[in-house]
């Protein structure tokens, strides 16, 4: 079955040790014990295994923040998702803007991290979204399409397949795109999963991009948002759990 909602990931991004690690997950486990929703964190590769294992017995998703391309090789300092498998996680974020602007990440190279996710068994969660030229230039809608129909991996299902819009502009700047752009972002992006994948319909859509306990609750009450994907709030339980509740998760 497709990811229950609201569905609130939390990516670390590099942040944390293993003490803060533990600390977070620990905090966040006490809250979870009767979930309706789906909640997930991402920490650093340093800090998977050691999470996984603090959160085995409980509902939370646990995920790597990135794989490599290739099953194995020799590639110095890269992690496979079958690693990242065999370290706890049961998901992966593949394309995050941080990657592909930052580190020059394609398409070509997203599709093939997703594709390897889905060998490994892993849920991927697929981030896209427009710089802020691209969005004055009106060019969103047309970069999305092009980054979504780049890097969906052939054989995923909404049992498998998380979309995440972080618009660039907007991620850790405290902007954010207007409800009514967000909308009509998530019900384009809705149109073109449902004309990809068989139950594209169903697919988790999630909005990332400075979302807060503050405008968490109208930005998932808009249709065709399904959850939110957090960064520095995901840092702190207290803001994580109140995103999530704001969604409606319990």
């Amino acid at each position: 079955m497709p990811l229950a909602r609201p569905v609130v990931l939390g990516n670390w991004k590099m942040n944390g040790l293993r003490a803060d690690g533990l600390a977070l997950a620990g905090r966040l486990e006490a809250r979870a014990a009767h979930l309706s929703g789906t909640v997930g964190i991402f920490p650093p590769a340093t800090l998977l295994a050691a999470v996984a294992q603090r959160l085995s017995r409980s509902r939370i998703l646990v995920g790597g923040q990135d794989c490599h391309t290739a099953e194995s090789g020799a590639f110095t300092g890269s992690v496979s998702a079958a690693m990242l498998a065999d370290a706890g996680a049961r998901a992966v974020i593949v394309g995050h803007s941080e990657r592909r602007q930052g580190l020059g990440e394609t398409d070509e190279q997203v599709h093939a991290k997703a594709t390897q996710a889905l060998l490994a068994g892993l849920t991927v969660v697929l981030c896209i979204g427009e710089t802020e030229a691209e969005y004055l230039a009106g060019e969103r809608n047309e970069v999305l399409a092009r980054q979504l129909a780049g890097s969906l991996p052939d054989g995923a299902t909404p049992e498998t397949l998380v979309v995440a819009y972080e618009p660039v502009w907007a991620i850790g700047t405290g902007r954010t795109p207007s409800l009514e752009e967000i909308e009509e972002t998530h019900a384009g992006l809705r149109r073109h999963l449902a004309g990809r994948l068989a139950g594209g319909d169903e697919v988790a859509l999630l909005y990332g991009g400075s979302v807060k306990p503050d405008n968490a609750a109208d930005i998932m009450a808009i249709k065709d948002v399904d959850g939110a994907l957090v960064g520095g709030a995901s840092l702190d339980a207290d803001s994580f759990w109140s995103i999530y509740a704001a969604g409606g998760g319990t």
